[in-house]
C-alpha cells in the first residue's frame, strides 16, 4: 500500500508543478526563488537526465515503461519491506512523471535550477532519492534470505 500511496502523491506533485511552470513561464524564462540558491527556469529537455542523449525519446519511453512495470510486478509478487515500498514508489513515480511528459510532449519539463547543476524536476529528485535510499537499504539493512 505504501508503494501506491508514494507513487500517487509524488506523481501528483510532479505533474502539478510542471503544469504550474508551463502556465506561468515561457521556455527559457528564469526567476530567483531562494536568492542565489534556487531559480525556477523553464526548460524543455529532449534528452535524458541532465540533457544527455537528446532525440532518443523512444528509448527513454521503453526504458521508463520497463522500470515502472518491473517495480509494480515486484511489489505485487513479493513481500517487500515497508521502507523499500516507499523507495520503490519514489523511483516508479519519477519514471512515470517523466514518461508522461515524454509521451505527451516529446520532451520532459524541467524547472528547478541550482545554476551549478543541470535543470531538473520533482520526478528526477524522486528517482535519485528513491534509488539512493534503495541502494543504502539493500546494502546495510536488508535481511539475507
Amino acid at each position: 500500500m505504501r508503494f501506491w500511496i508514494t507513487v500517487l502523491m509524488v506523481l501528483a506533485v510532479d505533474q502539478l508543478t510542471k503544469w504550474w511552470i508551463t502556465a506561468n513561464y515561457q521556455v527559457g524564462e528564469s526567476h530567483a526563488l531562494l536568492g542565489k540558491w534556487l531559480y525556477l527556469t523553464y526548460v524543455q529537455n529532449r534528452g535524458a537526465a541532465f540533457g544527455i542523449l537528446p532525440g532518443q525519446s523512444w528509448f527513454f519511453l521503453v526504458a521508463a515503461f520497463l522500470v515502472i512495470a518491473g517495480l509494480i510486478i515486484y511489489n505485487v509478487r513479493y513481500p517487500v519491506e515497508k521502507p523499500m515500498q516507499i523507495w520503490m514508489g519514489l523511483i516508479a513515480a519519477g519514471a512515470a512523471g517523466n514518461f508522461l511528459d515524454r509521451f505527451r510532449l516529446q520532451y520532459v519539463i524541467d524547472f528547478l535550477d541550482l545554476r551549478w547543476w543541470p535543470v531538473f524536476n520533482v520526478a528526477d529528485m524522486a528517482v535519485v532519492i528513491g534509488g539512493s535510499l534503495l541502494i543504502i537499504h539493500m546494502l546495510f539493512f536488508m535481511k539475507e534470505g
